[in-house]
């Protein structure tokens, strides 16, 4: 079959969820996505198929076997291929008329305004790990009002967290500022997931190294972090009422069939957070200890 390619006809199982202005007002939006590996290639495929027509994608990694669990775009046929490569192919083989602009150097001082360049909204995709790019990059997207989400893979479910321009920034709720690789680790997952909704079925914590940079994932997370964004990113770009944004944020366990809706009013300053970042803290140094013996 080599029949031209129908915007309208490919995405029309999405009108009736989407009126057919919306689906016209998603085409005409451009989302900005650094990070293609575990979540990050589920947004950008997901949001494809939502018909959003444009996109910034930025990612310096290669595939490699270890991806093989979660990521989209991990298969024998792309094992050294760069991520930001691939899944623009992906992407474009959903839908042709994509503008996409690739960074395959991923994101830096350098170049991050230029990614977030007539970006009306940027989804995280960035790995746990990445602090430095992830501060830059949220800072950015406050100083220049783009409102960002992140949606983080946890056991075998998701961690919501929506930056709205005007409302709490990334750096007022997490603090991650000055702080060390063991503190910003704990800062951010905890801030994450306030809940902790994933800790219970752990089944084997010599999977659990965080301070070298060590956890265990799952498919089922990914695509569930997927399915969260692309949902925040409907509600946001068609402006369909009050978005739930930091420091209220949202958590789903599938294993646990849990919703949790948690509200962390000073981010990780709360009296809370700071009780739970101390026993984190120690339960971090315990396992560390355990894990060098």
């Amino acid at each position: 079959m080599n029949k031209p390619f129908d915007y309208n006809l490919a995405f029309s199982r999405n009108i009736g969820w989407v009126t057919e202005a919306e689906q016209a007002i998603l085409r005409a939006k451009r989302i900005a996505i650094a990070g293609l590996g575990g979540v990050g290639g589920s947004h950008l495929l997901t949001l494809t198929r939502m018909g959003v027509g444009k996109f910034n994608i930025a990612d310096f990694d290669r595939f490699e076997l270890a991806n093989f669990n979660r990521q989209a775009g991990a298969t024998l046929a792309h094992l050294g291929q760069p991520k930001v490569d691939v899944l623009a192919e992906m992407a474009l083989d959903i839908n042709p008329t994509l503008d996409i602009k690739k960074f395959s150097e991923g994101v830096n001082q350098d170049n991050v305004s230029e990614f977030l360049t007539d970006a009306d909204m940027y989804v995280d995709g960035l790995d746990f790990f990445a602090f430095a790019a992830r501060e830059r990059l949220f800072a950015a997207c406050a100083e220049l009002a783009v409102p960002a989400v992140t949606a983080a893979p946890l056991g075998m479910g998701a961690a919501l967290l929506n930056f709205m321009p005007g409302n709490m920034t990334f750096e007022e709720y997490f603090q991650l500022k000055g702080k060390s690789e063991a503190d910003k680790i704990l800062h951010f997952l905890l801030g994450l997931s306030p809940a902790m909704l994933q800790v219970g079925y752990l089944a084997d914590r010599s999977g659990v190294d965080l301070i070298n940079h060590k956890g265990p994932s799952t498919p089922m997370a990914c695509e569930i972090c997927a399915g969260f964004a692309a949902t925040q990113a409907l509600r946001i770009l068609l402006q369909r009422g009050k978005i739930v944004a930091a420091p209220w944020g949202l958590h789903f366990d599938a294993y646990r069939n849990k919703l949790a809706k948690t509200w962390r009013p000073w981010g990780n300053r709360n009296p809370l957070q700071r009780l739970g970042l101390m026993i984190a803290k120690q339960q971090l140094m315990k396992i560390s200890k355990e894990t060098r013996l």
